[in-house]
């Protein structure tokens, strides 16, 4: 049984077998070498990495400032390098040099933010549903009954049934997470990026989330990459540790072991 009380098969039901996007032949699952100059009220930070992994659930770890959620954003498509390649399970979605920017909803990565983002005036089933809108009129939102198997589908896999109806400002911080999540899934897409999903928890709830993560991603199949300075994330999620600092890769954290990860020399 996972966290959730459901039996271990019930989450591969909530995504159709014909979706799934197999990583390429030979080609790691992370490939990423992103130059960004990042300037703020006076200050600049430099982020300059490079790495591969063939890891199916990866944890960039660091401090707070290192360049982890910049990372993310770039990966996603939400902040543009200065240069550089992204590539996921062999699938380009960024490369400076040919001229390829995907736009986020081409890239078809899952993000659950830290705060996670949900809409504080829309239910769960809007919130949920508002993935579901064509990106011209996400300004609109989801009527409430609309009929949409996959968004039913989400609810009754992450045991939101009860709370469909309800605002977050009405919900536990486990079903908080759940409904970032399941926007995130709605859409079945090739990975999914964590962007410190439990920090915001105590310490009991984030042991369990944990715990329902992990069978999540198991079930599912696709690539996770997740950022955390979290010691306990890193020994229930990782297969592969990258540390960062300053907006550098310096090496895998040392725990799990992350043979497979390793800084790359840069791109021309």
């Amino acid at each position: 049984m996972s966290m959730l009380g459901r039996p271990m098969g019930a989450y591969r039901s909530a995504q159709p077998e014909s979706t799934a996007v197999p990583p390429a032949v030979h080609a790691p699952v992370w490939d990423l070498t992103l130059r960004k100059q990042l300037r703020h009220a006076g200050t600049q930070f430099s982020l300059d990495l490079a790495f591969r992994s063939s890891a199916r659930r990866l944890v960039l770890f660091g401090p707070s400032g290192a360049g982890k959620t910049q990372t993310l954003k770039m990966l996603a498509g939400i902040v543009r390098p200065d240069a550089g390649h992204a590539a996921v399970a062999g699938r380009v979605l960024y490369d400076s040099v040919a001229g390829v920017s995907l736009s986020p909803q081409q890239r078809r990565l899952a993000f659950v933010f830290q705060d996670y983002a949900l809409f504080p005036h829309l239910t769960v089933r809007q919130n949920i549903a508002f993935a579901r809108q064509p990106a011209g009129r996400r300004w609109i939102n989801a009527p409430q009954d609309r009929p949409d198997a996959a968004v039913d589908r989400w609810i009754q896999a992450f045991d939101l049934t009860g709370v469909a109806r309800h605002q977050p400002h009405q919900l536990s911080g486990g079903q908080r997470q759940r409904t970032a999540l399941a926007r995130a899934l709605v859409n079945d897409p090739t990975a999914l990026l964590l962007d410190e999903p439990f920090a915001a928890l105590d310490k009991a709830l984030r042991q369990r989330l944990r715990a329902e993560l992990r069978d999540l991603q198991a079930q599912l199949g696709i690539p996770m990459l997740l950022i955390t300075h979290d010691d306990d994330d890193l020994q229930m999620l990782a297969d592969d540790v990258l540390h960062i600092d300053a907006g550098r890769v310096v090496g895998p954290a040392g725990s799990p072991p992350a043979d497979a990860a390793c800084a790359l020399p840069a791109r021309p």
